[in-house]
């Protein structure tokens, strides 16, 4: 039986089962990322609700774990030298859970690299830039008065999915034939982008073929669609 006690965020959201991964998450474009893998990969963990609406992520208990305060993060009881590792930022929790499982990162060097950078360039790039789009659009943004915040996250958000198009033409993965961590961390933001921000047309998805076909292989695996629900307020 793994021991947790040393971690504070045990004590708020306490686990059930302590030999498992504990991943503290909300079903946002970010969260999405690590609950995916996890179903990719069939590593046995337990999720927790941290309800970034009710601030929770700020509270004592989360911050000791992640002191930026944001979602995922996550405690493998049976980390390097068999002992507890807390981690935090999905990137990174995404490397990590592919160097423990030898799954979705290619073990040829120069491979494994090009996947990284397509991974950073999810992490710079299309998560700010289309989390400012749903901010300016579909939240409190979308009362102010100067249209020109939205205008430019639209256009950016416009040319990085022309970037990732380009990516994919000929492609059905963004490394080809093999399905990897950077494909993992896109999928959500991508669909978010679409769906719950309500972006389709303002970014003029439609242009994207490559980007949409894409999109629809990495919805129709089963894991996916179980990870865009974990875990969720319901």
């Amino acid at each position: 039986m793994s021991d947790l006690s040393a971690f504070a965020v045990n004590r708020r959201w306490p686990a059930q089962h302590p030999d498992r991964i504990q991943l503290y998450s909300l079903n946002t474009p970010n969260g999405v990322k690590v609950s995916i893998m996890l179903e990719e990969t069939g590593l046995p963990y337990e999720a927790h609700l941290v309800d970034i609406g009710q601030d929770e992520s700020h509270l004592p208990e989360f911050l000791a774990l992640n002191p930026n305060g944001k979602i995922p993060a996550l405690i493998d009881p049976h980390g390097p030298d068999g002992k507890p590792l807390g981690l935090f930022e999905s990137g990174a929790i995404l490397e990590y859970l592919a160097e423990k499982t030898g799954q979705f990162l290619p073990a040829d060097p120069a491979r494994r690299w090009e996947t990284i950078q397509w991974l950073y360039f999810q992490m710079a790039s299309i998560g700010p830039m289309f989390g400012q789009v749903g901010f300016f659009h579909k939240y409190a943004g979308r009362e102010y008065e100067d249209k020109r915040p939205l205008a430019r996250y639209v256009n950016e958000s416009k040319r990085l999915l022309g970037v990732l198009d380009g990516r994919l033409a000929g492609r059905d993965w963004i490394m080809g034939d093999e399905y990897t961590i950077a494909d993992i961390a896109t999928l959500g933001w991508v669909n978010n982008l679409i769906t719950w921000y309500e972006a389709r047309e303002l970014v003029e998805y439609e242009r994207f073929k490559h980007v949409d076909a894409w999109l629809q292989r990495g919805l129709a695996r089963p894991a996916v669609q179980r990870g865009l629900k974990i875990p969720s307020k319901g």
